[in-house]
């Protein structure tokens, strides 16, 4: 069942932020950290899962970082909560499964409904509407700092 957690969010944020401010050079970690807040030690394991899922592309090295593995409208936002899911899966409990009729029944269906629905919401919002939808907001990129227009 779909469930929010801060490990998603973060991933969420990491993952547009590196859409948002990666052009040329890939985006290091510590940028990320210091641009969203998001802590260190919980970055690394959601970037490196993410490599895994084929979403970002790692460059290692002093001038290392991430890149996106492919278009950002070719990333779903549901992809990335479904990576993250499967993290998260691993490392907490199973979920709670009734054992009634009526939670088996009616309880169960509904909230299978309720997640394919949400799912579906998310697998239609790409990584390109999010970044349109900063740019729309005034969010500063760090990808436009470096170039300097003359004619």
């Amino acid at each position: 069942m779909f469930r929010l957690t801060k490990k998603m969010i973060y991933a969420l944020e990491a993952v547009v932020d590196i859409a948002y401010n990666g052009r040329v050079n890939p985006v290091q970690s510590r940028d990320i950290t210091q641009r969203q807040g998001i802590p260190q030690r919980y970055l690394e394991q959601v970037m490196q899962q993410l490599v895994r899922a084929n979403i970002l592309k790692g460059v290692r090295g002093p001038k290392g970082g991430y890149f996106l593995a492919r278009e950002r409208r070719r990333i779903s936002v549901g992809e990335i909560v479904r990576v993250i899911n499967e993290l998260d899966a691993k490392s907490s409990k199973s979920e709670f499964v009734s054992k009634s009729e009526m939670g088996r029944k009616v309880i169960n269906p509904l909230l299978d409904e309720l997640n394919a629905e949400i799912m579906g919401k998310l697998d239609s919002i790409t990584l390109q509407d999010l970044c349109e939808q900063a740019s729309l907001e005034g969010v500063e990129s760090d990808a436009d700092k470096g170039f300097v227009f003359t004619i």
